[in-house]
């Protein structure tokens, strides 16, 4: 890929004003790329975060960029895709025309991108490495409920089509607040190895504690069980991960980070901003 001398590149992401770690990935994808030196520029912005949505319509200088795409780092279209982003940069669809000849071009959410299974699959693998698939269950975990119905929908897909790869004994995507319940996967699965995949953006609340207190290897933050053998409590920045495999009922439970993490988004990033240009 040559450099666009002229182009610029946008990722727009959720951010937090409680968890510092949730614009941590995006961040490292913008690193990333702005290493490879495709685009003149660039950027992030975020709805929690600064810099703002709002004020990275005037983060490129038309004079020199003619073009910016804006890419979306969400698993899947929904409310912040279809409404916020575009309200907040004034975008009327997938090109828009600035008054000052500037060209924005808005992809597709980060989430839809076919290379998405194939990071699922390198996501299991590296962190249940030497276990035979064919022994193993695979959990795709999302969020649940009405309010993230897209997400849902999202984690069934991926779920189906890694189901039809024959991979792996059995491929779910359960859920944190609606059935098929993650809480409930020593019920659904039957191998001796599980292997869990967060489907979120980054690590939060809940990679880091709900879902491990609902796989049963952590308990809640600041419940003391003292007991010999009982699980650790649920920690913050990354240590849940660092204990693989757990040891539950005589089977072996591998928890990963949230697979927008991977360092592989940078790809899909570039690839949703290509598209955008075309």
């Amino acid at each position: 890929m040559t450099l666009r001398t002229d182009a610029a590149l946008l990722i727009v992401a959720h951010g937090s004003t409680v968890n510092p770690d949730s614009s941590a990935p995006t961040l490292a994808h913008a690193a990333e790329i702005r290493r490879r030196e495709i685009f003149a520029g660039v950027e992030s912005a975020f709805w929690k975060e600064e810099p703002s949505l709002r004020d990275a319509i005037f983060l490129f200088d038309p004079e020199l960029i003619r073009e910016v795409c804006v890419v979306p780092n969400f698993i899947s279209e929904g409310y912040f895709t279809q409404t916020v982003v575009p309200r907040e940069l004034d975008l009327n669809g997938r090109v828009t025309k600035r008054p000052n000849g500037q060209i924005w071009k808005y992809s597709e959410p980060v989430g839809n991108h076919p290379m998405m299974t194939e990071l699922l699959l390198k996501r299991a693998c590296e962190v249940a490495p030497g276990v035979s698939p064919g022994e193993t269950s695979l959990l795709i975990v999302a969020h649940g409920t009405d309010l993230n119905e897209n997400s849902a929908v999202a984690a069934k897909r991926e779920a189906e089509k890694i189901r039809a790869l024959g991979k792996y004994a059995t491929v779910l995507n359960v859920y944190m607040e609606e059935p098929p319940l993650v809480s409930d996967w020593r019920k659904l699965t039957k191998t001796r190895n599980v292997v869990v995949v967060p489907f979120f953006i980054s690590d939060g609340l809940h990679s880091y504690e709900d879902i491990p207190v609902l796989l049963g290897i952590a308990v809640a933050a600041g419940v003391d069980r003292g007991r010999p053998g009982s699980a650790p409590p649920a920690t913050a920045r990354g240590e849940i991960f660092r204990h693989n495999p757990y040891r539950i009922d005589g089977r072996s439970l591998f928890y990963a980070p949230s697979i927008g993490t991977d360092l592989g988004f940078a790809d899909i990033i570039l690839e949703q901003a290509l598209s955008a240009k075309s």
